[in-house]
Formats: structure tokens, sequence, C-alpha cells
């Protein structure tokens, strides 16, 4: 029986720019808007596409959703994390769908619980609900979080009072999620709100038991390539406020202790220069790529007004193999997370005198891993936390001893029917274009015979690197006789802050013929036989843009809540992120930029070729990539692919954003229908051929 999709072409409308028409029969998906009947009808009648094509691979998916769940420790807790006289953490039961937040007594007895996420999405009836901060007063009396129950990634702020677990106020509304602290008295709450782009732009101070409309506006950010967010520092004295773009940022201060104080500059933008801030108390600490630094130093400046660069002292030197990206101040240490040798490292300078003593570098067992600083809420501590994973070693949340640079195990991650002598993890090389070599890490069961079906990951944007850590959701591929690769490409930043600024702007297009090297690469050694790509967001554009480049390379493509309409989104200021990410697409006002992204848009550069199979993700309510970006680009899929071309879908999720269901079991059948749909792609068992 076919498998008739939807159609959605209509008479074109004509956008002009730089001497070009670019005609767009499916803008009205865009313009009529989400709510729309007519578009709400199109993307329900391609979940029902879906379907039809599903059908018969249901019972597939759910023997995949038995082997995820499998591996699934379904009553669990986190790794307690200490503040003040409290260790908080969060515990999942059997058969419930969101995890609960409660806390024990350092000292011990009974634990309270904070939270059930579960009873409250049933009380309120929300199908979805996500948490994204939490923060408990200084003195435990109370608990604030933020809650997001459509996925829009707009807040209520809510403020539970510890003792008899009912809200101490009405909740704040109209919250951005990226700011959340106590003032030192435990009578103010600082957070941000974001302007009609989505954009964080103030900050603003509340005062517990008064109206949201009585709250003070603290800061503004006016430009709107910046982002304003705010954070305390780790000694709890200052309210660190940052405004930052691309690749520019300034930060401001302000006394936590001092319910009327007002923020004051630290050092003033300069275009290109970057810093983070802390306060070290006689001192400010940064991290910054100020003064040609560019894989970062750590410099510190004395705590008065007027400073420039020309008043920093050295730190940590800027050292060309070692990128520096962040930090954690104690008390009586530092901790410097980087990167060397494409891979996660962390030192540990003390502190003797209030000074900075030589860095000594943290070591662990393995040679390929993964390791990063953990939640850490006790300034006071000569311990700290950290989280350690490989591709083949579940995360471990361990405490690091400052002094001795020895670890502690506080928490593995139960893995059921998990035995990691089973599986084998490699690194491997693959030659770009102009002869760069990009890594590419492997993660195969040990008797899987070579070649196998492959499904290859990558993202490649934003300086954010992939890095080699266990993921229980590959284990059904694995046990199957695939492999799982990751290709680590220029627009990350696994081999420092070169490899990032290799992968935008102008150089946008490595970051697609990397991935692409990557798996020529796997063909030619003979790991890879049929190849599956996948990638979500910025790694939807990844893997939209390798199809249009090389389709016969991949036998289907996973192209999730995908960013493929590049120049209409940045060209259209007032959708969320735009303004914000010129320093990372370019502008397309400019010619220049325009024609860039012209060159890799995949909305624009469909044509008609035979495309591998398609399966396109989004999320009706997505503030980041809107719901009519793959929808779009799944119907001129439709209308220009040529005869012989795999099964494309659509598929939206009408109750969520940009990450999916809230619900675990949810995103469990999710990932299990995606697999059902790539095991049956490479079986030839996929529907029919051609849309």
């Amino acid at each position: 029986m076919a498998l008739t999709p939807p159609r959605a072409a209509r008479k074109p409308v004509i956008h002009s720019l730089h001497g070009e028409d670019r005609p767009d029969d499916y803008h009205w998906l865009r313009t009529q808007g989400r709510a729309d009947p007519e578009v709400l009808a199109y993307l329900h009648a391609e979940n029902a596409h879906l379907n039809a094509v599903m059908a018969p691979l249901r019972d597939m998916q759910g023997a995949i959703y038995r082997d995820l769940l499998s591996h699934v420790q379904e009553r669990d807790e986190g790794a307690p994390v200490r503040e003040g006289g409290w260790l908080y953490l969060t515990r999942t039961e059997e058969g419930r769908a969101h995890p609960i937040f409660l806390r024990r007594p350092v000292a011990g007895g009974e634990e309270e619980v904070l939270l059930d996420l579960n009873a409250l999405a049933e009380r309120e009836g929300h199908a979805n609900v996500w948490v994204y901060a939490t923060r408990p007063s200084p003195d435990g009396r109370l608990w604030a979080f933020l809650l997001d129950t459509t996925g829009q990634e707009v807040f209520e702020l809510r403020v539970l009072d510890t003792g008899t677990g009912d809200l101490a106020e009405p909740p704040l509304t109209g919250v951005s999620g990226w700011t959340l602290d106590w003032g030192a008295d435990g009578s103010h709450l600082y957070y941000g709100r974001d302007d009609e782009t989505q954009r964080p732009h103030q900050v603003w101070r509340h005062t517990l038991g008064q109206p949201q409309e009585t709250d003070e506006l603290l800061y503004q950010e006016d430009d709107p390539t910046f982002r304003a967010t705010a954070h305390l520092s780790e000694n709890g004295e200052t309210l660190l406020v940052g405004s930052e773009a691309g690749v520019t940022s300034e930060w401001h201060a302000l006394d936590v202790r001092d319910p009327e104080a007002r923020p004051h500059l630290i050092l003033p933008r300069e275009h290109g220069v970057e810093y983070s801030v802390t306060d070290g108390g006689d001192h400010w600490l940064a991290l910054t790529n100020q003064g040609g630094a560019t894989e970062f130093r750590l410099a510190r400046l004395p705590k008065r007004e007027g400073l420039t660069w020309g008043d920093a002292q050295g730190v940590l030197p800027h050292h060309p193999a070692r990128y520096l990206t962040g930090m954690h101040l104690f008390a009586s240490h530092l901790l410097v997370s980087g990167r060397e040798g494409g891979f996660t490292r962390l030192w540990v300078l003390p502190r003797p005198g209030g000074g900075y003593a030589e860095a000594r570098r943290a070591r662990f067992p393995e040679a390929s891993y993964t390791v990063h600083i953990g939640p850490n809420r006790v300034f006071d501590t000569a311990t700290a936390r950290i989280v350690y994973t490989s591709l083949t070693r579940p995360a471990e949340h361990l405490d690091l001893d400052l002094n001795t640079l020895e670890t502690t195990l506080v928490k593995a991650t139960p893995v059921p029917d998990y035995d990691p002598a089973e599986y084998v993890s490699e690194q491997t090389w693959a030659t770009a274009q102009g002869g760069e070599r990009v890594p590419v890490s492997l993660v195969r069961r040990r008797d899987t015979a070579l070649p196998a079906p492959t499904l290859l990951y990558g993202y490649g944007s934003y300086g954010i690197p992939t890095d080699p850590e266990f993921r229980s959701t590959r284990l059904p591929l694995l046990d199957r006789g695939w492999v799982f690769a990751i290709a680590h490409i220029r627009g990350g930043s696994e081999l420092g802050r070169r490899w990032y600024d290799a992968g935008r702007l102008g150089h946008k297009l490595n970051t697609f013929t990397d991935f692409i090297a990557a798996a020529e690469h796997l063909k030619a050694e003979g790991v890879a036989g049929d190849l599956v790509a996948t990638g979500s967001s910025a790694g939807g554009l990844l893997t939209a843009a390798a199809v249009n480049l090389r389709p016969d390379l991949f036998r289907a493509a996973f192209v999730g809540v995908p960013f493929v309409d590049v120049l209409s989104t940045m060209l259209d200021a007032s959708i969320p992120l735009t303004t914000g990410e010129y320093d990372e697409w370019g502008n397309p006002g400019e010619p220049g930029a325009y024609a860039t992204m012209r060159a890799y848009s995949p909305y624009d550069n469909l044509a008609s070729r035979v495309y591998p199979h398609l399966f396109v993700s989004t999320g009706l309510n997505d503030p980041r990539v809107a719901y009519w970006e793959p929808a779009k680009y799944v119907a001129r899929l439709r209308d220009v692919a040529a005869p012989g071309s795999g099964v494309i879908v659509l598929k939206t999720n009408f109750g969520a954003g940009h990450g999916g269901s809230s619900g675990r079991y949810d995103a469990i059948d999710e990932i299990a229908e995606e697999y059902a749909f790539a095991l049956a792609a490479v079986e030839g068992k996929l529907g029919e051929d051609g849309q």
C-alpha cells in the first residue's frame, strides 16, 4: 500500500536580497503561525504519515524500547550535593516519569521531599514539566525553582517554604531560565527576564513577600547582539552580572550582602575580548583571551574602579597547546578545566596566603576519557566534586582531594545488564580537505565483525565539544552489531579554540566537509558498512548539509530539531537567538556572510537528487528552532527529491520544545522509534522507496 505524504506547496513568496530572488512556496507554514488550524492540520497529517511508515516497525520499536529500559536503574538516586547543612539530591522511582527533588541533613536524620515533579504534573494537568534550576536560601528555609510546562523556555519562579511544604508566595512569571540566585540574607532573589525575541536582557532583584511589579531592575542590556545573565560567586558575596555576545563579554559586580547595592563595571567590553570572572576576595580572577591569548589565560586584577587589562597579573599563562575553558574557586584552591591533545583536563592551583601556586594536573586511569567540574556549593573545603566518564565507563561522581589529587567515588551510575569488558572504544583520524586531521571516536562490542552498520554523530557549532562519554542508550544498537562513532569536527572545540574558529562564520563549510571526511574514512578503513548520520539542532543543520553534499554516502539520516532554513531565520531579527548569533553564523545583511550561508543553508540547497531515508523531528513549542524550519524543509524535499529517494518523515511533538518530551519513558520511546527507523533503513525494510 502506498504511503502518501501530505502536500504543502503554495504560490511562492519572493525574498530578494543582494541581487538574488529566492522563491519560497512554503512560507505560509511560518506566516500563518503554529496556532493556525491549517498549519496544525498539515503537521498532524505529517505525523499520520510517520505512523503509516512506522506501523510495520512498531514491534521492533517495542523490542528496542524494552532493551533500552533494561539498562535503566528505574529507582535510583543522584549524587548528593552539600549546601549549608543539607545534602540535596534527586530520586527516580520505578514507573514514574519525572524526578523527585529531596534533601537530607548532613548531620543525619529524616529526608525531606521538596518537589515531586510527577505529583505536580498530575495535580496541575501538565503533559510535560521541566525544572531548569533550583536554589535553596542561605538558611535552607526556602527553596526556589524555575518551572517550564510548555517547552517554550518561559518560566515561573516558585519559592517553596520547606517548613510547610507550601509556596511561600505567588509564583513570579515571565522569567528567564538563565539566572536564579539568592541574596545573602535570604530575603531577596535575583532572576532574569527576556525581551520579545526571547533574548535574556534584564536582571532583577525580588524582595520576598512583595508583588512582582515592585521588583527592582538592576541591569538591562540594550545591544540586541548581547545576552545578560547573572550568577553568584563561589564565596557567596558577589552577584556577577554578565553581558556576552559570541566573541565579546563584559562583567559587572554587585555585593549581595547589601540589599540596596547596584552593579558596577569590572572591565569594559572590547570586541573580540572574552573573559569570565569570579571574586577572589581582595581581587578579581579572570579567564580571558585578551592580549592574543587565543587558548585563554588566567589573570588576577585588583578590586578598584577604572580597571584596564594593564592592571592584570599572570596566574596561569597562555599556552598554544592548552585550551583553558573554566574555573571554580575555593577558599584555599583554584580548580581549572581545559583541554590538551583533544581531551578534557583538570588542574589544581593551591592558594597559599591568597596567592596562586603552580598548577598540578589531575591524573586518571584511562587514555581516552572525559572529566569536568561538577556541582560545588561549599567554598571553604579541600574537596571538589568532579564527574568522570568514557565511552565504555558510566559516569562516576568523584570527590577530588585538592591537596593530594586523589579521588574518592561518591556515586557510580548503575547500568543494569551491562559489562564494560564486552565493549571496546577506539580513536581514529580522518583527513579532511586541506589536510587537517579530524579525530573520530568509536565504540562497539568486541565481537562485532567489521565492517558494520555505523551511526555517525556530529555537532560542530558554538565551540561545544562532543566528548567521549558513556550513554546507555547506545547499547541496543551496539548489541545488534552496530558501531557508534563521533566525528569531532571543526566548529566544536575538541582541539582547542582554533578548532572552533575554523568552523564558524566564513569557515563554516569546514564543519560539513569534516563530517563527510569522517564518514568516508570509516568506510575506507573497513569500519563502516551502511552509514546513518545523526545530529540535532545545529547538529541537524550538519546532517542536512552533509546529506545535500553527499547523499550517496548515507543510507539514512536523522535531522533533529534542525536549524535548516538558515537564511530566512538569520535575516529575521525578531526571531529568538538571531541577533545573538551573528558571531557564530554571520549577519546575512552583509553580502559576504549572505553568500557563505547561501552556499550551505540546507533548505536553500535542496535539489533534484536521490536522497537517503530521512527522519526529521521538531517540537511545536520550540523557541530555539521554530517548527516551521523542519516543516518547510520536509515540504520542499518532497517536491524536489528525485525518484529512488528514501522514505522521508516529519515528526512533530505537539507538547514540547527543543529538547523533546520531559518524561523519561516518553524520551526512551522516542529513541526506540528512531532506532527502529535506522535498523529498517539498513535492513531494507523501510516502507516503499520514493515519496
